[in-house]
């Protein structure tokens, strides 16, 4: 069965609407025409979830230079200097922008109110409502992108793969409604955010399963740090019940951490207790864990003013009351879980990755911002200031270029049809072997059994093309899942957030880049 497909051609296709894909809407919007597919609600992104902040070098009390420094010591030694450099200068200018535009960040007063997260030296964290940072500059973004008459949404419209003709991208395949859409463009631009969902507990929404870093690999891009998954210390513990991300500013306001006995315990493994960067936090509580036998420890807020916590977090406060938790007058269970990749698709300081027309911004690409750990609340600064690097370059690399003629016809593969059952199966058995055997403590041998189950999966999915969203997902899962673990395993030292318990130390060539890339043959890893 050969499926029914159109045309559509578009001056810049850009791929998810999270903080990244939409600054690039709004960038290009005036320049040409510009397509945002989203496989969900424009809405539905990490974007929309990131609760504690946006960080950036604002207040009296900071500089520039200072937030470079936090920036690179939680990086571990692997960040790209120039990529740090030009998020902590270029991010002020890009929150100014979006204050001018409406955003409406929490004040003391009349001025700008500031908290403090881990390994952050200064109190530079703005957030919004308390604990919805990531929804209000959604909110504004998505409010100035519907502004702009050349910028289409379209919405529940999934990337399969991305069209790639002589070694040029020229654009993707896209679905809407089992209809294969050929979109051409001339420049694509990739902000699809994370891959969260490849882990069995994580802090990211269900529609973040690392797709374009799949789609990506599959055109032949360079994918990099892959083995670099940040997990957040804490996220909510229930039966049951999501891993609802409890922000780190919760810590910053004072929150304590104690195992099930009631106990403190950051102080014996930090200096900096709470504050301490999140690999280590997120160790630590594995550690208390394996201590006591408990599947989680627990997050006190109890000693802190209760109207304080609930005007700081309302979100979290509403939330856990859902699930019977008073969090002003109970401590919080938590344990570790997915949260953010700093690896993704190679990228240079302007959003090139080496396939020509092809760009990433946001999450899913790697400038080497982040390192070997990213430092928290870089993230939705990395969006807007990347989202609008990228998207200039875009503009650059399509003026500069002489039109050439979209691709007359496309080759379309047979439909292969997956049992319901047995793709559920399979998706539930990789987010299990991610979680336990590439999760915050590896080592060589869990590392083997976790290549060895996912490596049937690539290969027969490699084969496989289809029209059902669940088992594109899969797809993409699987590839990504099986690039982190590869990264990892050959990566024989612990750095950052890769923490191997048979490698606890950075052995020699630990400043070294992993890097992966398709081949005829496989998978190529070089450095």
């Amino acid at each position: 069965m050969k499926p029914s497909s159109s045309k559509i051609f578009t001056d810049y296709l850009i791929i998810g609407s999270g903080v990244a894909g939409l600054r690039a809407a709004i960038e290009l919007g005036s320049r040409g025409k510009v397509i945002v597919a989203t496989k969900d609600l424009p809405t539905e992104s990490s974007t929309e979830y990131a609760q504690g902040g946006v960080a950036v070098a604002l207040s009296d009390e900071d500089e520039i230079g200072i937030h470079f420094e936090d920036t690179i010591k939680a990086g571990d030694g692997l960040c790209n200097e120039e990529a740090v450099r030009i998020l902590v200068s270029e991010g002020p200018e890009r929150i100014i922008e979006l204050i001018n535009w409406g955003a409406e960040f929490d004040r003391e007063g009349s001025r700008l109110a500031f908290t403090l997260e881990a390994a952050h030296s200064r109190r530079r964290i703005l957030h919004a409502h308390g604990d919805s940072t990531g929804r209000e500059i959604e909110r504004v973004l998505i409010k100035k992108a519907s502004t702009m008459k050349n910028i289409q949404k379209a919405s529940f419209t999934m990337a399969l793969d991305l069209i790639v003709e002589d070694g040029i991208c020229r654009g993707a395949l896209l679905l809407r409604e089992k209809e294969i859409i050929l979109c051409y463009s001339k420049a694509t631009l990739l902000a699809t955010g994370g891959a969260g969902q490849v882990f069995l507990r994580t802090t990211n929404p269900r529609v973040i399963t690392g797709d374009g870093m799949a789609m990506a690999f599959r055109a032949g891009a360079y994918l990099k740090d892959m083995e670099f998954v940040q997990f957040h210390p804490t996220a909510l513990y229930a039966r049951d019940v999501p891993a609802f991300l409890l922000s780190e500013a919760m810590r910053g306001e004072g929150g304590v951490l104690r195992n099930i006995k009631g106990e403190p315990f950051m102080k014996n493994y930090h200096s900096l207790g709470e504050l301490a960067p999140r690999d280590v936090v997120s160790r630590a509580i594995i550690s208390e864990m394996v201590k006591t036998s408990s599947s989680h420890v627990y997050l006190d807020m109890t000693h802190l003013d209760r109207d304080f916590i609930r005007n700081r977090f309302p979100n979290i406060y509403s939330t856990c009351l859902k699930f019977n938790i008073d969090i002003t007058r109970s401590p919080i269970p938590v344990s570790p879980a997915a949260h953010f990749i700093m690896g993704g698709v190679e990228t240079d300081v302007n959003g090139r990755t080496n396939i020509e027309g092809l760009f990433a911004a946001g999450e899913v690409a790697c400038t080497g911002v982040h390192g070997a750990n990213r430092l928290a609340s870089n993230s939705l600064l990395e969006g807007l200031v990347y989202g609008y690097r990228a998207a200039k370059e875009c503009f650059n690399y399509v003026e500069g270029k002489e039109e050439r003629p979209f691709p007359e016809h496309i080759e379309m593969k047979k439909i292969v049809h997956l049992d319901v059952e047995t793709v559920k199966e399979m998706r539930e058995n990789l987010r299990k072997t991610m979680w336990e055997k590439t999760g915050v403590i590896r080592c060589g041998e869990s590392l083997g059994i976790a290549l060895s189950k996912i490596t049937p999966y690539f290969e027969q999915l490699s084969k496989v093309f289809s029209l059902d969203p669940f088992v594109i997902e899969l797809k993409n899962m699987v590839t990504v899942g099986l690039l982190i673990t590869l990264s990892a395993f050959n990566r024989k030292n612990s750095v950052g957030a890769h923490f191997r318990s048979d490698f606890k130390d950075k052995t020699p060539g630990w400043q070294k880049h992993t890097r992966v890339m398709k081949r005829e043959e496989g998978i190529e890893i070089f450095y």
